[in-house]
């Protein structure tokens, strides 16, 4: 069983994430410590597979799983290439009281550029649910990880329509703001070993800790200097502790995420292409997409790129 993220370290949501949710916090909210980081247990990634990723956009297509960890309902969409071929995984995460649908434009075209992409409505964090909790994002982490093995387990399921057309070898976690948060534990205190890479869209370390551990993965965060949810220098705290390849594009007029996962925007167009390209490098292996990650990233000047990948 994988680590929990511990609830109190996730008190402090209560004051943060709820307000740019328009949640009323509850009152009396229990003072916040940030938790220890750990010594980071790291090792070296194995040599990275080095291929092409594909030239075309693929048609997309959408399936929606009824999943159920525990009894935690975890409805998954599934947005995936309509062409031939094994293509990597991507597990993503929603802010609170989103939906995947809200982040369909982003995710469908990184399905349309040759990637898996499975994004859960979380049970008490996602938009309607009915029981409402903003503490259960200490349990999202091993929901995310429970829903990769069965996105992944499609691969070997005979008739199924992803049946042979998953890279299961090559897997990248992302999410925005609690998701975000979601992401950061999955290579912290709920290290998923399966994973090969992340990005981190507006989140920080906020209950998970900087404790980065496992191979090494590259990580790529998104942030918008005037986010007015979770600050900028938290997310950059968060990016500034990974011991590994990464990367940080910054946005100087980006807020928490109305404006930058708004599909037609420049800002949009900029996230959208630097992140596929991104993926491209890091789950395909493609060396030629490196330089394209410089060059979507400061596209229409309304981002920079801190680059160490």
């Amino acid at each position: 069983m994988k680590p929990a993220i511990p609830r109190v370290a996730m008190v402090a949501l209560g004051g943060a994430l709820l307000a740019g949710c328009g949640v009323v916090a509850p009152p009396s909210t229990p003072a916040f410590r940030t938790p220890v980081a750990a010594s980071p247990s790291v090792t070296s990634a194995p040599p990275p597979v080095r291929g092409t990723a594909p030239a075309r956009s693929f048609s997309v297509e959408e399936r929606e799983l009824a999943l159920s960890r525990g009894g935690r309902r975890l409805t998954t969409t599934v947005f995936y290439p309509s062409g031939a071929g094994r293509f990597p995984v991507v597990l993503f995460s929603h802010g609170l009281g989103g939906r995947p649908a809200d982040y369909a434009p982003l995710l469908r075209q990184w399905a349309a550029a040759g990637f898996v992409v499975a994004a859960p409505a979380y049970p008490h964090t996602s938009g309607g649910a009915a029981d409402y909790d903003v503490f259960d994002v200490v349990n999202q982490p091993a929901d995310a990880s429970y829903v990769i093995g069965k996105v992944l387990a499609l691969d070997g399921r005979r008739g199924d329509g992803l049946f042979h057309r998953l890279a299961t070898d090559r897997v990248a976690a992302a999410g925005h703001s609690a998701g975000g948060i979601t992401t950061v534990g999955l290579f912290t205190l709920a290290r998923d070993a399966r994973l090969d890479a992340g990005i981190v869209l507006s989140g920080s370390s906020l209950g998970t800790g900087t404790g980065f551990r496992g191979a090494a993965a590259p990580m790529l965060f998104v942030h918008g200097e005037r986010d007015e949810t979770v600050s900028y220098a938290s997310g950059k705290a968060a990016y500034d502790a990974v011991p590994w390849p990464k990367a940080l594009l910054t946005f100087p007029k980006g807020d928490h995420g109305a404006t930058l996962l708004r599909d037609g925007g420049a800002s949009f167009e900029v996230l959208a292409d630097t992140t596929t390209e991104f993926l491209r490098f890091a789950l395909y292996g493609d060396p030629a997409a490196k330089p394209r990650i410089d060059r979507a990233a400061t596209r229409d000047d309304v981002a920079t790129l801190d680059d160490h990948l």
